[in-house]
């Protein structure tokens, strides 16, 4: 049986107007938002202050993590090639200065995808030169080459979460591979000119603090500068069920613990997602580059 949703966890103000605004202009440019593929909790919020996180590749993804609400397939279509310019073109309309990008799973494609979020990047440049871009990555298969051809592109931000503890992969991301996101994310670290490498995690899927303060120690090694902590819901029944509603003291404890490690930034509460906020963490940060 499911523990029951704590008061600390329960959001009353919606914003529907906002909602269907969005909504409405993504749909019209065939855009699609994890805001709503993943169905955040935080989408009235995050519309209501006119930010979104795009979500490129198309809304089927190739893999079945067992958080994930996103679509599946095996064989999605063939990414669209407009499909970076529309992109562009939504968050000029929409003002951003801080402009996150993320997408399926494509294992499908040769590249990942990777081509397609470089174009994606490209585009926002051109249409929003002062924003700063954000990238929320898939793993690539490790392909490192895959890797490289985002980061030339020039994102301020890379992103790559982890999600989970090593122990709960078989269950969370059996597709994924520990070691494999790690080593990803050092690889971004490592880069010339590097961008701010990001990483997250989800918590209440059984983990232990031990084991999350272990996956802290492991991102700061392999050069993450930028943390995220979040609580994991449940978005449908067919999803993994919650394990634990972690309370607001021990998320306040991983902020603590995670810059003591040295993160240069700790983003930890219950509702907490890896692109939350995304905008002001980095201008809080005053700088992008490692």
């Amino acid at each position: 049986m499911r523990p029951r949703l704590p008061a600390w966890l329960r959001k009353p103000e919606t914003d529907f107007v906002a909602l269907h605004q969005i909504k409405r202009e993504l749909r019209r440019r065939s855009l699609h938002t994890v805001c709503e593929a993943a169905r955040c909790p935080n989408i009235h919020e995050c519309f209501h202050r006119g930010t979104a996180t795009f979500m490129i590749l198309g809304d089927r993804c190739t893999r079945g993590c067992g958080f994930c609400a996103v679509a599946k397939a095996r064989h999605p279509p063939p990414p669209d090639p407009c499909e970076p310019a529309r992109v562009a073109e939504m968050a000029r309309q929409m003002g951003l200065r801080h402009v996150v990008v993320t997408s399926v799973n494509r294992d499908d494609l040769p590249d990942g995808g990777a081509a397609h979020f470089a174009a994606t990047i490209a585009e926002i440049r051109k249409a929003l030169p002062g924003a700063t871009v954000e990238v929320l990555t898939p793993d690539f298969r490790g392909d490192l080459d895959a890797v490289e051809t985002v980061l030339a592109a020039g994102p301020d931000v890379f992103n790559h979460n982890v999600e989970t503890v090593p122990r709960l992969y078989p269950r969370v991301r059996p597709q994924a591979r520990y070691e494999r996101s790690l080593a990803v994310l050092a690889f971004a670290g490592r880069r010339p000119r590097a961008p701010l490498v990001k990483s997250g995690l989800m918590v209440g899927l059984g983990e232990t603090p031990e084991e999350v303060r272990a996956v802290m120690r492991d991102l700061r090694q392999a050069g993450v500068a930028i943390l995220t902590v979040g609580q994991y819901l449940q978005p449908t029944l067919r999803n993994l069920p919650v394990v634990e509603y972690v309370p607001p003291e021990r998320f306040e404890e991983y902020r603590r613990s995670g810059l003591e490690l040295g993160f240069r930034a700790v983003f930890s509460g219950p509702f907490v997602r890896s692109s939350y906020m995304a905008e002001r963490l980095v201008r809080r940060l005053g700088e992008v580059g490692p």
